[in-house]
């Protein structure tokens, strides 16, 4: 029934075919896993931690934890929830072996297959005024600031679910949590970053319900 499992989830996911491959004993099929993830599990990882240089150390970490266990891999879930949950695992591990107080920086950098965040400077078109690319530093500056005021397990749930597109239910897999509780975590979380960014979300426009458009009449 097992090995019935696992044919159907392969043919669903190229990755977990990858995987079974590494299994196998294919050193190509993990360059190639390594190679997709690579830049998404850093980013991801580098937003819950806040440190460029150690999210890539667990990276790294990560990637030897699944070659060290691939002979006994068998597809539960989908390949990039499988290992977002062991990147959890570490990241969280991390921070608490570092026994520093809770607030911790964050690089809001790429994560993943999104590419740049509207927020990143680097959105900007190189040819913005100078103004207009110190309002995107500051906003970037703001939204960091707020990201870092959610507690651990709210920041985990909104980069998942925001800058990789993962719904609740792969959520509660990679945080060990129910659909619901990941529904209610992301909904506090999205309640405390709205509530941070309200005074900044018109920088650049009048709110909406002023009279800078002229009346019909």
């Amino acid at each position: 029934m097992t090995g019935q499992t696992s044919a159907i989830m392969a043919m669903r996911d190229p990755d977990i075919r990858l995987m079974l491959r590494v299994r196998g004993g294919d050193e190509a099929a993990f360059a190639e896993l390594v190679e997709r993830y690579q830049n998404r599990l850093v980013g991801i990882l580098n937003h819950i931690v806040g440190h460029s240089d150690e999210a890539e150390d667990l990276a790294q970490e990560c990637f030897l934890r699944v070659y060290k266990t691939r002979h006994k891999y068998t597809p539960k879930a989908k390949f990039s929830t499988w290992l977002f949950t062991i990147a959890n695992n570490l990241a969280l591990n991390a921070i608490r072996n570092r026994q520093r107080r809770h607030a911790l920086p964050l690089d809001l950098r790429d994560s993943g297959q999104h590419g740049l965040r509207p927020a990143d400077p680097g959105v900007a078109d190189r040819e913005s005024p100078p103004t207009q690319q110190l309002q995107q530093q500051e906003l970037t500056a703001i939204i960091r600031r707020a990201l870092e005021d959610l507690n651990e397990r709210q920041r985990v749930a909104v980069v998942l679910n925001k800058f990789e597109d993962m719904n609740y239910a792969d959520i509660a897999e990679v945080m060990g949590l129910s659909p619901k509780a990941v529904k209610s975590l992301l909904s506090r979380a999205r309640s405390k970053l709205r509530e941070a960014l309200q005074p900044y979300i018109y920088m650049d426009a009048p709110p909406p319900g002023s009279d800078s458009e002229h009346d019909e009449e």
